[in-house]
């Protein structure tokens, strides 16, 4: 209860309404407040009631102060209107929580809050003489923060690179705009709007740990608990390859077609319909032996081509393609695809000469036609088929060269090792899809040459015609990750492109040594 003084104040004390206090005012002055009707006091910071408690508090309104706040030690600043009888303090309590916040004047601020979570204040205030009631509570206002320290799930190494995975904490109520995670040594940083980040800029073979920080408008979380030890490293140099041995040479005459040069790939397709070849895993620093087989000479005169030359890429090796043959003179030749059969001066049929496995079918052969006076020349393998066989009938029709096979080592499908097409009198076998080159006529009135074998194709040459034709040159092609240098030696002609994440090398010609760094 207010005990009113206003009729026995001290003698000379001055009296007055509230805007009327003595100022300034020293600590110990006394003063009648006709207005409320009590005597006050100056302690040295406010005007108080003699006697008489604090009033309660009106007009409690509540801010949130998350900027700057780590999660889950919210702030909010509560102002309020002082009652009529000023208190020497005021103190604000939260709900729920009670988290509590003292100061002399409006506004008070209280700490500690929650992240995400509503509360409401009220106000007390207190004097010398007690404290006063509880103040009708604020409307309810969310307590924000900074976010939670993210939790990394795991760390991938890369080359000079690492991939860190990670799980968003809570948001502290305010949306995170984005993480951060930071390598130990280095600094090296990554940020983006979620998971994963890739840190790049990385020393290969040195040891990483890494840490995740997530940011929202209120600041940046605490730095999460560091990743397990990774280390990055260039990955392993696995080397595809295409390696297309020289096809055979073609014979003039009415000589068969010549078989394409072996074909061993482990991309898409490799010869004889055999199981794709399998990846090369090398060193870098080390030397590895390159050569482009050449294709077959032709010799003007010779009833019988010459092989192709082999193709090798390290520990492998295809087989140059047999020359086509003439039945009559000089049989046929074994090779990575074999010689188509040559007509011969006999009613018996012939056979042709044999492929390599895994490399290339087996050459034409030749049909006895019941004549023995004209001649129909087998086709020389490929290395997606056999050649066709050579017909001894009245026309003389030379078979055609067997296909070869499309292999996508470069980005692109390309045909390879492709039979050439055998000779014959009227009708000439057509050269193989894949290089191989068509056969020819030769009747002595209707003369049609046959055509080479394409180069770096590895395609078998025709056979017949008035000229002998060569084969076509092999070729080696090389797939690693771009990653990788490769060091072209002398002697080899080849070039590189980049192929999605793969470099691509394509050599055409020559022999000599490659390394990788």
């Amino acid at each position: 209860m207010v005990i009113n003084l206003y009729n026995i104040q001290p003698q000379g004390t001055k009296r007055g309404n509230t805007s009327s206090r003595p100022s300034p005012a020293v600590s110990g002055d006394v003063y009648s407040n006709t207005q409320l009707g009590y005597l006050e006091y100056y302690n040295g910071t406010s005007w108080v009631a003699i006697g008489a408690p604090a009033s309660t508090p009106t007009s409690v309104v509540a801010t949130d102060q998350g900027s700057g706040r780590s999660y889950n030690n919210g702030s909010a600043s509560v102002a309020f209107t002082p009652g009529d009888v000023a208190g020497t303090s005021y103190t604000v309590t939260s709900s729920p929580g009670s988290y509590t916040g003292t100061g002399v004047s409006s506004p008070v601020t209280v700490t500690g809050l929650q992240s995400s979570t509503q509360y409401t204040y009220t106000v007390t205030a207190t004097s010398s003489f007690g404290t006063s009631e509880a103040s009708i509570a604020s409307s309810a206002v969310t307590a924000t923060t900074a976010p939670q320290a993210p939790t990394i799930d795991s760390v991938t190494a890369g080359n000079t690179q690492v991939s860190v995975a990670f799980t968003a904490g809570a948001t502290g109520g305010s949306a995170i705009t984005g993480f951060t995670v930071t390598s130990s040594p280095g600094g090296l940083t990554a940020t983006g709007a979620s998971s994963p980040l890739v840190v790049t800029g990385l020393t290969n073979d040195t040891a990483y740990t890494f840490t995740a920080t997530a940011t929202n408008t209120n600041g940046t979380s605490a730095a999460s608990s560091a990743s397990s030890s990774v280390t990055p490293s260039l990955p392993a140099l696995t080397v595809d390859y295409l390696v297309v041995a020289g096809g055979g040479a073609g014979p003039s005459g009415r000589g068969g077609g010549a078989g394409a040069g072996g074909l061993r790939s482990t991309v898409t397709a490799t010869g004889r319909g055999g199981s794709l070849e399998s990846t090369l895993t090398l060193s870098t620093g080390s030397s590895y032996t390159v050569t482009v087989g050449a294709g077959g000479s032709g010799v003007d005169g010779n009833f019988r081509g010459n092989n192709g030359s082999n193709s090798q890429f390290s520990t492998i090796t295809s087989t140059g393609g047999g020359g086509g043959g003439d039945g009559l003179t000089q049989g046929v030749k074994n090779g990575g695809s074999g010689g188509g059969y040559g007509w011969s001066n006999s009613s018996s049929p012939g056979t042709g000469g044999l492929g390599t496995t895994g490399q290339g079918y087996d050459g034409g052969g030749m049909v006895n036609g019941g004549t023995s006076t004209i001649g129909g020349a087998g086709g020389g393998g490929g290395a997606g088929a056999n050649g066709a066989q050579g017909i001894n009938n009245p026309t003389g029709t030379g078979g055609n060269g067997g296909a070869g096979v499309a292999v996508a080592i470069t980005g692109s499908s390309v045909n390879y090792a492709g039979g050439g097409g055998g000779g014959g009198r009227i009708d000439r076998g057509n050269g193989g899809i894949g290089g191989g080159g068509n056969g020819g006529n030769y009747d002595g009135s209707a003369n049609q040459d046959s055509s080479a074998g394409t180069i770096n194709t590895g395609g078998g040459a025709g056979g017949g015609g008035s000229v002998a034709t060569n084969g076509g040159s092999g070729i080696v092609i090389l797939r690693y990750p771009s990653s990788y240098t490769i060091n072209i030696g002398a002697g080899l002609t080849g070039s590189t492109s980049t192929v999605g994440s793969n470099k691509v090398t394509s050599f055409t010609a020559g022999t000599g040594n490659v390394s990788w760094s």
